[in-house]
């Protein structure tokens, strides 16, 4: 066998495939473009689904039949001419830790509040974990409210949210291939969605969302488990800057599944059309080569890229957290101690608060959740801070003026974000007083 051929072989066994449809799918990639990629598989039993890179055309998602020993074709696919490499098209669920800690205060704080010309609630924009991290002193200092594109790899975002209807711009829906407002609020069939006078509901282990009751129950079937995730961590990073704007880049279902395909084709088409930072709070358990390619393509052309650590516990590598040119965070709570489920570890650039964080949630009301992928979106929108001041901030940039904060333990990286230490530290590199 060889070099390439074992390579193949190895890859394909490091990942596990839980369905008989997942395990016939395959992400190929060939030089010599679509025709070739055609012509291939007409003459081995495959079909092309849809290209995954975009405007490169080299990239491309090939299905197989079912009773197809996927691994003999792959390997027989690898050794034509002009196929790069050959890897499975793996699934990825995005779920979150038990909550720790009761519903937060703020999920009760409902009166308004003019945050920076968003009208909001004040229990959103006033929470403990914007102290925690200075973010209204860097807000304040340096009148800063961010600039450019951030692309929301993620389950959708209610785009017509009230705090987030002026900011949201057209993205892409990988599910059904169809450019636009990429929503997750369609995905479930509710005529009413007011808002109790009571407390919220919780409509799984590590989200609290305000919801009348009839919607909350059925936000907690299954097949909704996810639904709200885009959303909430557009939230979070719209809080932070609350002046850049948000495309909505969706690529998982309302039960939280995804396809590394479609995550793929959301991470080069958000790079191609104009996101400056990318944000993707998932983790795949093991390495994919075409991940990496993605992200290297985003880095060439200047993307920012930020990802959740996980929520394992452990000293686990996750991806793209673990990437060497994406920031991958962790999650602490309001003492800055390490959430008992936040993942720790060489993959961790920084760690942010994960516990009771108050956000956004479809149906133009708020939730809170834990998790780091909720961790993630405040470092995702300090880097769109930075745009304000340079919109060419490079990922290089970036990374190492959020490194400048507040120093926690060596199981988490640079420490705690400081937003105002990392803007007056990116500020500082500009030549700005």
């Amino acid at each position: 066998m060889n070099r390439s051929v074992l390579t193949i072989a190895l890859l394909l066994a490091s990942f596990s495939v839980s369905s008989a449809e997942a395990s016939q799918r395959l992400i190929v990639r060939n030089d010599s473009g679509l025709p070739a990629m055609k012509r291939l598989c007409g003459i081995l039993g495959c079909n092309v689904e849809q290209g995954l890179d975009g405007t490169l055309g080299k990239l491309f998602l090939v299905t197989i039949p079912d009773l197809v020993n996927i691994n003999l074709f792959a390997i027989n696919l690898s050794v034509n001419l002009g196929v790069i490499s050959v890897e499975l098209d793996v699934q990825v669920h995005i779920s979150g830790p038990p909550a720790t800690s009761p519903p937060p205060a703020g999920l009760w704080d409902r009166s308004s509040n003019n945050y920076l010309g968003y009208p909001v609630w004040n229990g959103y924009a006033n929470q403990p974990a914007g102290g925690v991290i200075r973010l209204r002193e860097a807000q304040n200092q340096f009148g800063v409210g961010g600039a450019g594109i951030v692309g929301i790899i993620d389950t959708g975002v209610d785009g017509d949210h009230p705090a987030l209807r002026s900011v949201s711009v057209p993205g892409y829906d990988f599910l059904q291939n169809q450019a636009g407002a990429a929503s997750e609020q369609g995905a479930v069939q509710q005529s009413t969605a007011a808002v109790l006078d009571g407390g919220p509901w919780m409509v799984n282990q590590s989200t609290a969302a305000v919801l009348d009751s009839e919607l909350g129950r059925l936000l907690g079937l299954k097949q909704y488990s996810a639904v709200g995730h885009g959303t909430m961590v557009a939230g979070i990073v719209h809080m932070v800057a609350p002046r850049t704007k948000i495309m909505s880049l969706r690529a998982f279902s309302p039960d939280g599944t995804g396809y590394l395909s479609d995550i793929l084709r959301a991470i080069y088409w958000g790079t191609q059309n104009g996101a400056r930072v990318l944000n993707m709070s998932f983790s795949f358990p093991a390495s994919s080569r075409e991940l990496k390619n993605a992200a290297d393509y985003a880095d060439r052309n200047g993307v920012i890229k930020v990802a959740s650590a996980g929520n394992a516990g452990t000293q686990q590598a996750a991806y793209p957290a673990s990437l060497n040119n994406v920031m991958g965070v962790a999650s602490t709570n309001l003492n800055d101690q390490r959430s008992s489920f936040s993942s720790y570890g060489p993959g961790v650039w920084v760690a942010a608060p994960g516990e009771g964080i108050v956000t956004t949630y479809p149906y133009s009301t708020y939730s809170a959740g834990w998790g780091t992928s909720f961790s993630a979106p405040f470092v995702t929108g300090t880097a769109a801070l930075f745009l304000e001041f340079n919109a060419s901030c490079t990922h290089a940039q970036a990374a190492a003026a959020i490194a400048h904060a507040r120093k926690l333990g060596s199981d988490l990286g640079n420490g705690r974000l400081d937003v105002y230490q990392a803007v007056s530290s990116y500020r500082q590199l500009l030549g700005l007083q």
